[in-house]
C-alpha cells in the first residue's frame, strides 16, 4: 500500500469512527445481548458478525433459531434478506473500479459492503479522487466491521450485568435499527405496499405458523404488496 492508499485509508477510518460506527455499535450491542439471553454461542454470535455482516439477517437468524424454525428455513431467509446487496453492490462496484488496483481487490471489496457503508460512499465518492477511492472505502468499512465485532463482544459478555431496563432497551434497539433502515430505504410506492402488507401479514402467520413466519411473511407481504400496487396503477391508468 503506497502513501496515497495508506492516506485515504486513514481518512475512511476516522471518518467511520465517529457516529457512523457509534450508531451501528449501539444496534450490535443490543444484538450481542440478545444473543446471549437466547442460548447462542461466543464463537457463534461473533462469527455471524464477521461472516454475515448484516444486521437484518443475523435478527433472523436469532428469532427463527429461537422458534426452533428448520435450518432450511432459516438459511434461506438469512439468504434472501441479503439478496439486497446485489442492486447495491452493482452500483458501487464501476465507482470503486476506477481506481487503480489489482482485480481480486475488488471481489474483497464487495464482501465489507454494508447498508451504512453503501450510504455513505454513495454521498462522499463524487468528492474522493478515484484513485482514492478504494483505500478510503477499505478503512471506513473495516473500522465498521470492528466496531460492530466489539460491540457485539461487549454486548454478549455484558447483557446479564445491565440493568433489566437498560437491557431491554438495548435488546429492541436492534429490531428498530432494521425497522429504521428498511423504511429509510422505501422511497417508491411499491416498496411501502410491501412494508405495510408485510406488517399486515406477519403477526398473523406467526400466530398460524411461528417456525416459517418471517420466510413466509417476507413473501407473501411482498407479493401482495406487488400486487396491490399492480391493481392501483392499472386504475390509475383506467381512471
Amino acid at each position: 500500500m503506497d502513501g496515497a492508499a495508506r492516506g485515504a485509508f486513514r481518512e475512511g477510518a476516522l471518518q467511520a469512527a465517529g457516529i457512523p460506527a457509534l450508531v451501528l455499535a449501539a444496534g450490535y450491542v443490543g444484538f450481542g445481548a440478545l444473543a446471549a439471553s437466547n442460548g447462542l454461542s461466543f464463537a457463534g454470535t461473533l462469527l455471524s458478525t464477521l461472516f454475515i455482516w448484516a444486521l437484518p439477517g443475523q435478527l433472523i437468524l436469532i428469532e427463527m433459531q429461537a422458534l426452533g424454525a428448520p435450518f432450511f428455513a432459516v438459511l434461506v431467509s438469512v439468504v434472501l434478506s441479503a439478496v439486497r446487496f446485489l442492486p447495491m453492490t452493482i452500483v458501487l462496484m464501476p465507482l470503486l473500479r476506477e481506481a487503480p488496483a489489482r482485480q481480486r481487490h475488488y471481489y474483497v471489496a464487495a464482501q465489507f459492503i454494508s447498508m451504512t457503508g453503501w450510504a455513505w460512499m454513495m454521498t462522499r465518492f463524487p468528492s474522493i479522487p478515484a484513485e482514492r477511492r478504494l483505500g478510503y472505502f477499505f478503512g471506513f468499512a473495516l473500522t465498521l466491521l470492528a466496531s460492530a465485532s466489539t460491540a457485539t463482544a461487549l454486548g454478549f459478555l455484558a447483557g446479564d450485568l445491565l440493568p433489566p431496563l437498560a437491557k431491554v432497551a438495548f435488546v429492541f434497539m436492534s429490531p428498530m435499527y432494521f425497522l429504521l433502515m428498511l423504511t429509510g430505504s422505501t422511497r417508491d410506492a411499491l416498496g411501502r405496499a410491501a412494508v405495510i402488507c408485510g406488517a399486515v401479514v406477519g403477526p398473523v402467520v406467526h400466530f398460524i405458523s411461528p417456525q416459517w413466519s418471517v420466510l413466509v411473511a417476507g413473501l407473501l407481504g411482498g407479493t401482495l404488496g406487488y400486487l396491490a400496487h399492480r391493481a392501483w396503477r392499472a386504475k390509475a391508468r383506467a381512471g
